[in-house]
Protein backbone atom coordinates (compact mmCIF):
# COMPACT_ATOMS: atom_id res chain seq x y z
CA UNK A 1 0.00 0.00 0.00
CA UNK A 2 1.44 3.36 -1.16
CA UNK A 3 1.47 6.16 1.35
CA UNK A 4 0.77 9.67 0.10
CA UNK A 5 2.54 12.64 1.67
CA UNK A 6 0.74 14.73 4.11
CA UNK A 7 -1.24 17.49 2.57
CA UNK A 8 -1.86 15.51 -0.72
CA UNK A 9 0.05 15.50 -4.14
CA UNK A 10 0.97 18.80 -5.80
CA UNK A 11 2.42 19.67 -9.32
CA UNK A 12 5.64 21.00 -7.91
CA UNK A 13 6.19 17.88 -5.80
CA UNK A 14 5.50 15.66 -8.82
CA UNK A 15 7.81 17.74 -11.10
CA UNK A 16 10.60 17.49 -8.59
CA UNK A 17 10.42 13.73 -8.86
CA UNK A 18 10.79 13.67 -12.78
CA UNK A 19 14.18 12.59 -14.33
CA UNK A 20 16.30 15.47 -15.83
CA UNK A 21 15.92 14.19 -19.40
CA UNK A 22 12.18 14.18 -19.15
CA UNK A 23 12.32 17.74 -17.89
CA UNK A 24 14.47 18.88 -20.89
CA UNK A 25 12.32 17.08 -23.42
CA UNK A 26 9.15 18.52 -21.94
CA UNK A 27 10.65 22.01 -22.13
CA UNK A 28 11.66 21.63 -25.74
CA UNK A 29 8.29 20.30 -26.84
CA UNK A 30 6.47 23.26 -25.57
CA UNK A 31 4.78 25.26 -28.36
CA UNK A 32 6.38 28.58 -27.63
CA UNK A 33 9.88 27.08 -27.49
CA UNK A 34 9.48 25.31 -30.85
CA UNK A 35 8.15 28.48 -32.43
CA UNK A 36 11.12 30.45 -31.15
CA UNK A 37 13.57 27.90 -32.56
CA UNK A 38 11.85 27.94 -35.93
CA UNK A 39 11.98 31.72 -36.15
CA UNK A 40 15.66 31.73 -35.17
CA UNK A 41 16.49 29.15 -37.88
CA UNK A 42 14.69 31.15 -40.56
CA UNK A 43 16.58 34.28 -39.57
CA UNK A 44 19.96 32.45 -39.80
CA UNK A 45 19.15 30.98 -43.22
CA UNK A 46 18.08 34.35 -44.59
CA UNK A 47 21.26 35.98 -43.31
CA UNK A 48 23.54 33.38 -44.85
CA UNK A 49 21.71 33.55 -48.16
CA UNK A 50 21.96 37.29 -48.42
CA UNK A 51 25.64 37.41 -47.49
CA UNK A 52 26.50 34.65 -50.06
CA UNK A 53 24.64 36.46 -52.81
CA UNK A 54 26.58 39.64 -52.10
CA UNK A 55 29.86 37.70 -52.47
CA UNK A 56 28.81 36.18 -55.78
CA UNK A 57 27.71 39.53 -57.09
CA UNK A 58 31.06 40.97 -56.09
CA UNK A 59 32.85 38.13 -57.94
CA UNK A 60 31.07 38.78 -61.25
CA UNK A 61 31.24 42.54 -61.07
CA UNK A 62 32.36 43.99 -64.45
CA UNK A 63 35.53 46.00 -63.85
CA UNK A 64 36.78 48.61 -66.22
CA UNK A 65 35.02 50.79 -68.76
CA UNK A 66 31.73 49.71 -70.32
CA UNK A 67 33.24 48.75 -73.70
CA UNK A 68 34.65 45.60 -75.31
CA UNK A 69 38.40 44.92 -74.83
CA UNK A 70 39.26 45.61 -78.47
CA UNK A 71 37.98 49.17 -78.09
CA UNK A 72 39.98 49.89 -74.91
CA UNK A 73 43.14 51.94 -74.85
CA UNK A 74 46.34 50.43 -73.44
CA UNK A 75 45.79 52.24 -70.13
CA UNK A 76 42.17 51.06 -69.91
CA UNK A 77 43.21 47.49 -70.63
CA UNK A 78 45.84 47.66 -67.89
CA UNK A 79 43.26 49.01 -65.41
CA UNK A 80 40.73 46.42 -66.53
CA UNK A 81 43.20 43.58 -65.88
CA UNK A 82 44.68 45.13 -62.76
CA UNK A 83 41.96 43.89 -60.39
CA UNK A 84 43.04 40.28 -60.80
CA UNK A 85 44.65 38.91 -57.71
CA UNK A 86 47.19 36.71 -59.50
CA UNK A 87 48.08 38.26 -62.91
CA UNK A 88 50.13 36.02 -65.24
CA UNK A 89 53.10 37.76 -66.87
CA UNK A 90 54.83 35.91 -69.75
CA UNK A 91 58.55 36.60 -70.07
CA UNK A 92 59.33 36.54 -73.82
CA UNK A 93 63.06 36.53 -73.08
CA UNK A 94 63.06 33.44 -70.87
CA UNK A 95 65.14 30.65 -72.49
CA UNK A 96 63.33 27.56 -73.69
CA UNK A 97 65.41 24.40 -73.86
CA UNK A 98 64.50 21.92 -76.59
CA UNK A 99 65.54 18.51 -75.38
CA UNK A 100 63.67 16.25 -77.77
CA UNK A 101 66.03 14.15 -79.88
CA UNK A 102 63.95 14.65 -83.05
CA UNK A 103 63.75 18.46 -82.83
CA UNK A 104 66.81 20.39 -84.03
CA UNK A 105 67.26 24.11 -83.46
CA UNK A 106 69.22 26.07 -86.06
CA UNK A 107 70.15 29.68 -85.34
CA UNK A 108 71.44 31.17 -88.59
CA UNK A 109 71.75 34.57 -86.91
CA UNK A 110 75.06 33.36 -85.47
CA UNK A 111 76.49 32.29 -88.83
CA UNK A 112 78.48 35.22 -90.21
CA UNK A 113 80.84 35.76 -93.13
CA UNK A 114 83.47 38.23 -91.94
CA UNK A 115 87.02 39.29 -92.76
CA UNK A 116 88.12 37.69 -89.47
CA UNK A 117 87.10 34.23 -90.59
CA UNK A 118 90.00 32.36 -88.99
CA UNK A 119 89.70 34.22 -85.70
CA UNK A 120 85.95 33.61 -85.63
CA UNK A 121 86.46 29.98 -86.73
CA UNK A 122 84.14 30.39 -89.69
CA UNK A 123 83.52 27.17 -91.58
CA UNK A 124 84.35 26.87 -95.29
CA UNK A 125 82.75 24.42 -97.73
CA UNK A 126 84.87 23.53 -100.79
CA UNK A 127 82.78 22.14 -103.66
CA UNK A 128 84.09 20.37 -106.77
CA UNK A 129 82.00 18.74 -109.52
CA UNK A 130 83.81 15.83 -111.23
CA UNK A 131 83.33 14.06 -114.53
CA UNK A 132 86.00 11.84 -116.10
CA UNK A 133 88.55 13.64 -113.93
CA UNK A 134 90.69 10.83 -112.54
CA UNK A 135 93.88 12.21 -114.13
CA UNK A 136 93.57 15.50 -112.24
CA UNK A 137 92.61 14.27 -108.76
CA UNK A 138 96.12 13.73 -107.34
CA UNK A 139 97.20 17.26 -108.28
CA UNK A 140 93.94 18.64 -106.92
CA UNK A 141 94.60 17.19 -103.47
CA UNK A 142 98.22 18.29 -103.50
CA UNK A 143 97.00 21.89 -103.80
CA UNK A 144 94.19 21.44 -101.27
CA UNK A 145 96.68 20.04 -98.76
CA UNK A 146 98.73 23.23 -99.07
CA UNK A 147 95.87 25.55 -98.14
CA UNK A 148 96.81 27.55 -95.03
CA UNK A 149 93.24 28.08 -93.87
CA UNK A 150 92.78 25.70 -90.89
CA UNK A 151 91.73 22.36 -92.32
CA UNK A 152 89.65 21.60 -89.23
CA UNK A 153 87.35 24.40 -90.43
CA UNK A 154 87.09 23.08 -94.00
CA UNK A 155 84.55 20.59 -95.33
CA UNK A 156 85.00 19.01 -98.76
CA UNK A 157 82.22 17.83 -101.07
CA UNK A 158 82.42 16.29 -104.53
CA UNK A 159 79.80 15.36 -107.09
CA UNK A 160 80.71 12.50 -109.42
CA UNK A 161 78.42 12.12 -112.40
CA UNK A 162 78.32 10.72 -115.94
CA UNK A 163 81.89 9.42 -115.65
CA UNK A 164 83.22 6.64 -117.80
CA UNK A 165 86.67 6.43 -116.19
CA UNK A 166 87.71 5.50 -112.63
CA UNK A 167 87.07 8.98 -111.15
CA UNK A 168 85.12 7.60 -108.19
CA UNK A 169 87.73 4.97 -107.29
CA UNK A 170 90.63 7.42 -107.61
CA UNK A 171 88.78 9.97 -105.50
CA UNK A 172 88.02 7.43 -102.78
CA UNK A 173 91.64 6.28 -102.56
CA UNK A 174 92.99 9.82 -102.42
CA UNK A 175 90.49 10.84 -99.74
CA UNK A 176 91.49 7.82 -97.68
CA UNK A 177 95.13 8.86 -97.94
CA UNK A 178 94.53 12.50 -97.01
CA UNK A 179 92.00 11.91 -94.24
CA UNK A 180 94.19 9.33 -92.52
CA UNK A 181 97.03 11.82 -92.05
CA UNK A 182 97.73 12.99 -88.51
CA UNK A 183 99.75 16.13 -89.29
CA UNK A 184 96.83 18.57 -89.58
CA UNK A 185 96.27 18.05 -93.30
CA UNK A 186 93.06 16.04 -92.89
CA UNK A 187 89.88 18.06 -93.36
CA UNK A 188 86.93 18.35 -91.01
CA UNK A 189 84.65 16.20 -93.19
CA UNK A 190 84.28 14.87 -96.71
CA UNK A 191 81.15 14.11 -98.75
CA UNK A 192 80.85 12.32 -102.11
CA UNK A 193 77.62 12.80 -104.03
CA UNK A 194 76.87 10.53 -106.98
CA UNK A 195 74.41 11.80 -109.57
CA UNK A 196 74.19 11.20 -113.32
CA UNK A 197 72.48 13.71 -115.58
CA UNK A 198 72.63 11.84 -118.87
CA UNK A 199 75.36 14.03 -120.36
CA UNK A 200 76.74 12.41 -123.51
CA UNK A 201 79.24 15.06 -124.64
CA UNK A 202 82.83 13.86 -124.48
CA UNK A 203 85.40 15.47 -122.20
CA UNK A 204 87.95 15.97 -124.94
CA UNK A 205 88.77 19.60 -125.80
CA UNK A 206 87.12 19.51 -129.22
CA UNK A 207 83.94 18.04 -127.74
CA UNK A 208 83.28 20.03 -124.61
CA UNK A 209 84.38 23.38 -126.04
CA UNK A 210 82.64 23.13 -129.41
CA UNK A 211 80.19 25.98 -129.92
CA UNK A 212 77.16 23.71 -130.44
CA UNK A 213 77.84 21.97 -127.12
CA UNK A 214 77.98 25.12 -125.02
CA UNK A 215 74.28 25.67 -124.25
CA UNK A 216 73.47 22.05 -123.23
CA UNK A 217 76.83 21.63 -121.50
CA UNK A 218 76.50 24.81 -119.42
CA UNK A 219 72.95 23.98 -118.41
CA UNK A 220 73.99 20.47 -117.37
CA UNK A 221 76.88 21.92 -115.36
CA UNK A 222 74.49 24.32 -113.64
CA UNK A 223 72.30 21.42 -112.61
CA UNK A 224 75.31 19.46 -111.31
CA UNK A 225 76.47 22.43 -109.23
CA UNK A 226 73.00 22.90 -107.75
CA UNK A 227 72.66 19.25 -106.79
CA UNK A 228 76.05 19.33 -105.10
CA UNK A 229 75.27 22.60 -103.30
CA UNK A 230 71.91 21.40 -102.00
CA UNK A 231 73.42 18.17 -100.65
CA UNK A 232 76.50 19.66 -99.01
CA UNK A 233 75.64 23.13 -97.68
CA UNK A 234 75.06 22.98 -93.91
CA UNK A 235 73.86 25.67 -91.46
CA UNK A 236 77.35 26.04 -89.98
CA UNK A 237 79.01 27.08 -93.26
CA UNK A 238 79.98 30.75 -93.65
CA UNK A 239 81.81 30.55 -96.99
CA UNK A 240 81.49 28.40 -100.12
CA UNK A 241 84.57 27.89 -102.31
CA UNK A 242 83.92 26.47 -105.78
CA UNK A 243 87.17 25.02 -107.11
CA UNK A 244 87.63 23.08 -110.34
CA UNK A 245 89.72 19.93 -110.28
CA UNK A 246 91.98 20.99 -113.20
CA UNK A 247 93.67 23.92 -111.46
CA UNK A 248 97.41 23.26 -111.55
CA UNK A 249 98.66 26.09 -109.34
CA UNK A 250 97.22 28.66 -106.94
CA UNK A 251 98.40 30.56 -103.85
CA UNK A 252 98.16 28.56 -100.62
CA UNK A 253 96.58 31.59 -98.89
CA UNK A 254 93.87 32.01 -101.51
CA UNK A 255 91.02 31.61 -99.00
CA UNK A 256 92.43 34.20 -96.59
CA UNK A 257 93.24 36.53 -99.51
CA UNK A 258 89.71 36.35 -100.93
CA UNK A 259 87.91 36.53 -97.59
CA UNK A 260 89.83 39.72 -96.77
CA UNK A 261 88.00 41.49 -99.63
CA UNK A 262 84.63 40.91 -97.93
CA UNK A 263 82.78 40.59 -101.26
CA UNK A 264 79.62 38.57 -101.78
CA UNK A 265 81.10 36.86 -104.86
CA UNK A 266 84.74 37.06 -105.92
CA UNK A 267 86.75 35.39 -108.69
CA UNK A 268 90.42 35.53 -109.76
CA UNK A 269 91.88 35.76 -113.22
CA UNK A 270 92.50 32.34 -114.78
CA UNK A 271 95.50 31.81 -117.05
CA UNK A 272 97.56 28.83 -118.13
CA UNK A 273 101.18 28.05 -119.02
CA UNK A 274 102.05 26.82 -122.51
CA UNK A 275 105.60 25.83 -123.36
CA UNK A 276 106.61 26.29 -127.01
CA UNK A 277 110.14 26.29 -128.40
CA UNK A 278 111.57 26.48 -124.91
CA UNK A 279 109.46 29.51 -124.01
CA UNK A 280 106.82 29.83 -121.28
CA UNK A 281 103.79 31.45 -122.87
CA UNK A 282 101.19 32.71 -120.42
CA UNK A 283 97.82 31.96 -121.94
CA UNK A 284 94.50 33.55 -120.96
CA UNK A 285 91.89 30.92 -120.19
CA UNK A 286 88.59 32.03 -118.64
CA UNK A 287 86.57 34.30 -120.94
CA UNK A 288 83.42 33.82 -118.86
CA UNK A 289 84.43 36.61 -116.46
CA UNK A 290 83.39 39.82 -118.18
CA UNK A 291 81.83 43.24 -117.98
CA UNK A 292 78.72 43.77 -120.08
CA UNK A 293 78.75 46.04 -123.15
CA UNK A 294 76.08 47.96 -125.04
CA UNK A 295 76.55 45.52 -127.92
CA UNK A 296 75.96 42.60 -125.59
CA UNK A 297 72.81 44.19 -124.19
CA UNK A 298 71.42 44.86 -127.66
CA UNK A 299 72.24 41.31 -128.73
CA UNK A 300 70.50 39.83 -125.68
CA UNK A 301 67.45 41.98 -126.33
CA UNK A 302 67.22 40.59 -129.86
CA UNK A 303 67.50 36.91 -128.86
CA UNK A 304 64.83 34.46 -127.87
CA UNK A 305 64.71 34.25 -124.03
CA UNK A 306 65.60 30.55 -124.23
CA UNK A 307 68.86 31.11 -126.11
CA UNK A 308 72.03 30.75 -124.01
CA UNK A 309 74.86 33.08 -125.05
CA UNK A 310 78.17 31.25 -125.28
CA UNK A 311 80.90 33.75 -124.55
CA UNK A 312 84.11 33.91 -126.55
CA UNK A 313 82.76 32.46 -129.82
CA UNK A 314 82.51 34.24 -133.17
CA UNK A 315 78.88 33.15 -133.54
CA UNK A 316 77.86 35.81 -131.00
CA UNK A 317 79.51 39.21 -131.15
CA UNK A 318 79.15 40.83 -127.72
CA UNK A 319 82.22 43.13 -127.47
CA UNK A 320 82.24 42.50 -123.74
CA UNK A 321 85.30 43.45 -121.67
CA UNK A 322 87.05 40.22 -120.61
CA UNK A 323 88.97 40.12 -117.36
CA UNK A 324 91.21 37.43 -118.92
CA UNK A 325 92.70 40.15 -121.17
CA UNK A 326 93.37 42.43 -118.22
CA UNK A 327 95.81 42.44 -115.34
CA UNK A 328 99.17 40.92 -114.59
CA UNK A 329 100.07 38.58 -111.74
CA UNK A 330 103.16 40.73 -111.05
CA UNK A 331 101.02 43.76 -110.10
CA UNK A 332 98.94 44.52 -107.03
CA UNK A 333 96.88 41.36 -106.42
CA UNK A 334 94.15 43.22 -104.48
CA UNK A 335 92.92 45.43 -107.34
CA UNK A 336 89.18 44.83 -107.85
CA UNK A 337 86.84 45.32 -110.78
CA UNK A 338 83.04 44.80 -110.90
CA UNK A 339 81.84 41.97 -113.15
CA UNK A 340 78.57 41.03 -114.82
CA UNK A 341 79.54 37.46 -115.69
CA UNK A 342 81.95 35.04 -114.03
CA UNK A 343 83.66 31.76 -114.82
CA UNK A 344 83.47 28.71 -112.59
CA UNK A 345 87.13 27.70 -112.20
CA UNK A 346 87.51 29.43 -108.82
CA UNK A 347 84.66 31.22 -107.00
CA UNK A 348 84.47 32.31 -103.37
CA UNK A 349 80.90 33.04 -102.22
CA UNK A 350 79.39 34.10 -98.93
CA UNK A 351 77.18 31.19 -97.92
CA UNK A 352 74.17 33.43 -97.32
CA UNK A 353 74.16 34.33 -101.02
CA UNK A 354 73.38 30.71 -101.82
CA UNK A 355 70.94 30.46 -98.92
CA UNK A 356 69.06 33.42 -100.36
CA UNK A 357 68.35 31.35 -103.48
CA UNK A 358 71.14 32.51 -105.78
CA UNK A 359 72.23 29.36 -107.60
CA UNK A 360 73.45 28.26 -111.03
CA UNK A 361 70.62 28.42 -113.60
CA UNK A 362 70.25 25.18 -115.56
CA UNK A 363 68.13 27.17 -118.01
CA UNK A 364 68.50 30.47 -119.84
CA UNK A 365 68.48 33.30 -117.30
CA UNK A 366 68.86 36.63 -119.08
CA UNK A 367 70.33 34.54 -121.94
CA UNK A 368 73.04 33.11 -119.68
CA UNK A 369 73.40 29.81 -117.83
CA UNK A 370 75.49 28.25 -115.07
CA UNK A 371 78.16 30.57 -113.63
CA UNK A 372 77.39 33.50 -115.93
CA UNK A 373 73.70 33.11 -115.10
CA UNK A 374 74.71 32.89 -111.44
CA UNK A 375 76.40 36.29 -111.69
CA UNK A 376 73.38 37.77 -113.48
CA UNK A 377 71.03 36.40 -110.85
CA UNK A 378 73.22 37.68 -108.00
CA UNK A 379 73.36 41.19 -109.46
CA UNK A 380 69.58 41.15 -109.95
CA UNK A 381 69.34 40.49 -106.19
CA UNK A 382 71.78 43.37 -105.45
CA UNK A 383 74.72 41.20 -104.41
CA UNK A 384 78.30 42.25 -105.22
CA UNK A 385 80.11 40.43 -108.03
CA UNK A 386 83.80 41.29 -108.34
CA UNK A 387 86.98 40.02 -109.95
CA UNK A 388 90.70 40.35 -109.22
CA UNK A 389 92.49 40.86 -112.57
CA UNK A 390 95.98 40.63 -111.03
CA UNK A 391 95.28 37.59 -108.85
CA UNK A 392 96.00 34.65 -111.14
CA UNK A 393 95.04 31.01 -110.71
CA UNK A 394 96.69 28.71 -113.20
CA UNK A 395 94.60 26.23 -115.19
CA UNK A 396 95.76 23.24 -117.21
CA UNK A 397 97.15 24.04 -120.64
CA UNK A 398 94.32 23.98 -123.16
CA UNK A 399 93.89 24.93 -126.79
CA UNK A 400 90.10 24.98 -126.85
CA UNK A 401 90.00 28.53 -128.20
CA UNK A 402 92.42 29.56 -130.92
CA UNK A 403 94.33 32.74 -130.25
CA UNK A 404 94.20 32.59 -126.45
CA UNK A 405 97.95 32.19 -126.11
Amino acid sequence: MMLLPKGGVTWKSAKARLPPTRVIWRFLTQTRVMLSLAIAGIVILLYNGLSGTAGEMQKFYCFGPAKPPMHMSAIEQAQWAGHQQTPVIFNHHAPVEINSSDIHRVDLNKVKSTTKAVLNEERVLILTPLRDASRYILGHFDLLSQLTYPHRLIDLAFLVGDSSDDTLATLALELERVQSRTDGVAFNSVMIVEKDFGVATGEEVEDRHAFAAQGPRRMAMGKARNFLLSAALKPEHSWVYWRDVDIVDSPSKILEDFIAHDRDILVPNVWFHRYQDGRDIEGRFDYNSWQESDTGRKLAASLDPNVVLAEGYKEYKTERIYMARMGDWRDNKDVEIPLDGIGGVNIVVKADVHRAGINFPCYAFENQAETEGFAKMAKRANYEVYGLPNYVVWHIDTEEKAGNA
